[in-house]
């Protein structure tokens, strides 16, 4: 019983999690904040924690990124023209930076707290006994169908009983019994006269060495004669 249980359990857990769907991960998003004209453009720019932001410098005087307030500090290295930092922001709040070499380049950036995930409704799923198999209903055959008829027609009749398969397979010997008993008296009647011819031509075949002998002598005999 605990090991049924134990494989019930398995069996309803697996289920849930085909069942139920994954919980959508939220893809991050990057950002560019352009170094131009001695400003950063944007001088605001508001994103969700964990995206990330990418700062080039486009100007010919090096540029870099320092935060003057917020949750977290962050620092770039001086980048010169064409290079560009990135940086992941995972704590929200509001964020205040300047580049150090213009401290009048001034910027903003706000971080939302990224949206829960909805909650996750479990779906309790329970085994569904099988249903009973159900026989299929047997035909009566038609000797019981044709016995109750008869029976419902005439209830005083008198039913005659079927004949036995013993005595069926009895009578079908003795029917062909004849036919046997025929083609014996027929042989014993042909066989005097099969005997008869035998001997027939047992003389005949007799008969006729005896005249081929005789002849051959005579011939012999009048040889000698004639010479």
């Amino acid at each position: 019983m605990p090991r049924l249980t134990a494989f019930l359990g398995a069996l309803f857990l697996a289920g849930a999690a085909l069942v139920l769907p994954a919980p959508a991960v939220q893809a991050a998003t990057g950002h560019q904040v352009l170094m131009s004209g001695y400003a950063f453009s944007p001088r605001t720019l508001t994103i969700t924690a964990g995206d990330t932001v990418t700062w080039t410098n486009q100007d010919q005087a090096p540029h870099d990124v320092e935060t003057t307030s917020g949750p977290a500090s962050v620092h770039s290295p001086m980048l010169s023209k064409g290079g560009s930092w990135s940086h992941t922001f995972t704590t929200p709040g509001t964020y205040g930076y300047v580049c150090t070499v213009h401290p009048d380049m001034t910027a903003q950036l706000v971080v939302k707290a990224a949206a829960a995930p909805a909650p996750t409704v479990h779906r309790h799923q329970h085994p569904t006994a099988a249903a009973p198999t159900t026989r299929p209903a047997t035909a009566m055959p038609s000797s019981m169908h044709t016995g109750h008829s008869a029976k419902a027609a005439a209830p005083g009749a008198s039913k005659t009983p079927p004949p036995s398969p013993t005595a069926s397979a009895s009578a079908a010997p003795a029917a062909a019994q004849p036919p046997v008993d025929n083609a014996a008296s027929a042989t014993r009647s042909l066989s005097p006269l099969l005997l008869l011819t035998g001997v027939v031509a047992g003389v005949a075949v007799l008969c006729l060495l005896l005249v081929g002998s005789r002849s051959a002598a005579a011939s012999r005999n009048e040889e000698p004669g004639t010479s």
